[in-house]
């Protein structure tokens, strides 16, 4: 990306192994995050370009002396942070705060949208999952890297549990993953905020048990309406922009927890006495730590009984990278599969 809506496929040298722990993973399938559309709408023109993509699946190559936990041949997950697995936080499940690791596409390290990525601390950040590199399943697993994570995170944040209340804001992605994960973890009601109607059906086949169109004041008082006045005990934002903020604290009833993980493009956000203190609201959520929810995600995946991978409903070659952003951006495809 060379700057706001300047995406360009070009040529760079083949990443190499560089450490013993290293892997060298050839991409399968990668995609378009909503996140990537925040720096797609404002970064400034960079001369020198930045690698883009942080969500892959893909075939190990090579890997490094030290690495025995995934060899060449083995299709892998790729979280979107790589990690070294063994330091305090990643013991704790919290890879995404890892020591010594660090996200795709920065400090050197490429991006997943590629035809190929060397793997830091290949132990700790690769998932071997058990299909061959032809399976139909690989959507689905290319959403444990991201997006079902994340929807996931969200939800476990907010403590959705059997018989919870839950009100989802945002359509995209995430959003609609974060329906099905509460619905997994056995929400009894799911309200989905969203007014895209081919999403928000999606959203109903995940799991949603309502759907609320407005926004504003309107949006509020609907779900307010829905939840019996006093508002949703658990919801979770998964946009990040303050409309969606503003939003959830409007739909929160007082003791409950907002759950957020849309990346904020904002600094300041409501939290003082007249807002979150004086009504016991939690607010939790952040960057999810895919990593650690891979091994319990997967086998729903597996076995069918999930079928994340439906929130993909465009495919572009890697040379269509561009007009997959713009597709996205456009709002005419809700997440955009790349088959380098």
């Amino acid at each position: 990306m060379y700057g706001a809506g300047d995406v360009r496929v070009v040529d760079v040298p083949d990443p190499k192994i560089q450490l013993p722990t290293d892997a060298l993973v050839r991409v399968l399938r990668a995609c378009v995050c909503g996140s990537d559309l925040h720096p797609f709408r404002s970064l400034p023109a960079t001369p020198e370009g930045t690698p883009m993509g942080h969500e892959f699946v893909g075939v190990v190559e090579e890997v490094g002396a030290e690495v025995s936990a995934v060899a060449p041949g083995d299709v892998v997950i790729a979280p979107f942070a790589w990690s070294d697995g063994s330091c305090p936080f990643c013991r704790e499940g919290l890879q995404t705060s890892c020591l010594h690791g660090g996200f795709w596409a920065a400090g050197g390290i490429g991006g997943g949208q590629a035809e190929a990525v060397r793997v830091p601390f290949a132990e700790g950040t690769l998932v071997k999952a058990p299909v061959a590199e032809d399976s139909g399943l690989l959507p689905s697993l290319l959403t444990l890297s991201d997006v079902y994570g994340t929807g996931y995170h969200a939800a476990v944040k907010g403590g959705v549990a059997a018989g919870s209340t839950v009100t989802v804001i945002g359509d995209g992605a995430v959003g609609l993953l974060a329906v099905l994960a509460s619905r997994q973890l056995g929400a009894e009601r799911i309200v989905l905020m969203g007014r895209h109607k081919t999403r928000t059906d999606l959203g109903r086949e995940f799991g949603a048990t309502d759907v609320v169109a407005e926004r504003g004041e309107e949006g509020i008082a609907a779900v307010r309406e829905l939840t019996g006045g006093h508002g949703s005990p658990i919801v979770l934002e998964a946009v990040g922009h303050m409309p969606a903020y503003e939003q959830a604290f409007g739909v929160v009833r007082p003791g409950g927890v907002i759950s957020r993980v849309g990346v904020p493009q904002y600094e300041e956000a409501p939290i003082g006495f007249g807002s979150l203190f004086r009504h016991n609201i939690t607010l939790t959520g952040g960057p999810a730590p895919a990593r650690a929810y891979i091994d319990t995600l997967m086998p729903a995946v597996l076995d069918g009984t999930a079928d994340p991978g439906k929130v993909f409903d465009r495919t572009v070659s890697l040379e269509e990278t561009p007009a997959g952003y713009r597709a996205m951006d456009e709002r005419s495809a809700l997440k955009v599969l790349i088959r380098p």
